[in-house]
């Protein structure tokens, strides 16, 4: 019986829950990291969002990583380039969001890209982010990319490194508690 007791807990600790659904609050910085050389690559494509939902402007967050910009911005080895927060449902689904930061220019920002969050036991992100420079008639010249997949735990801030670009992102759970510490001894 003890055997018994053992084995479900095991099981329950190392499989993977099925997840639905829940609400989630998403904050990301995108970073340039001035010690490293800026790679500049061809232009972002004019359809950088495709397949994206654009963010809710309802759903935007006060931030709550502002610790860490003031940090990051304290240093000359970093420059804050976006921090945004929102909240959105995230599932076993691959759900992609477009984020744009600046003043449009024929269909483009000086920073854009998308994320595409799928929730498991951790949460796979894909990031791909362009940092564009424009000509004087709004055309856009020469782009920075940071094209960057993860395996992110929730309820921490997770470090994305792409060389001269950054991404700093924290996924944590709005309906879900906080996972409780297992005991020492399990009782009979």
């Amino acid at each position: 019986m003890r055997l018994f007791r053992s084995l479900t807990l095991l099981i329950t600790l190392v499989a993977p829950s099925v997840f639905a659904d829940d609400l989630y609050q998403v904050e990301m910085i995108l970073v340039r990291q001035n010690a490293v050389p800026a790679i500049v690559s061809r232009a972002a494509p004019e359809d950088w969002a495709v397949g994206a939902q654009h963010i809710d402007p309802n759903s935007l967050r006060t931030p709550s990583l502002n610790g860490e910009v003031e940090k990051l911005t304290a240093s000359a080895d970093y420059t804050v380039l976006l921090h945004k927060a929102w909240q959105q449902t995230l599932g076993e689904a691959a759900s992609k969001v477009a984020i744009s930061e600046g003043k449009e220019q024929y269909g483009q920002f000086p920073i854009e890209g998308t994320l595409n969050l799928k929730l498991g036991r951790f949460t796979d992100v894909d990031a791909d982010f362009w940092v564009n420079r424009f000509d004087a008639s709004g055309v856009v010249t020469a782009s920075e990319h940071l094209k960057q997949e993860s395996h992110t735990k929730n309820g921490q801030l997770n470090f994305l490194d792409n060389g001269h670009l950054a991404l700093l992102i924290k996924i944590t759970s709005l309906t879900v508690p906080a996972p409780r510490t297992v005991p020492d001894e399990i009782p009979d």
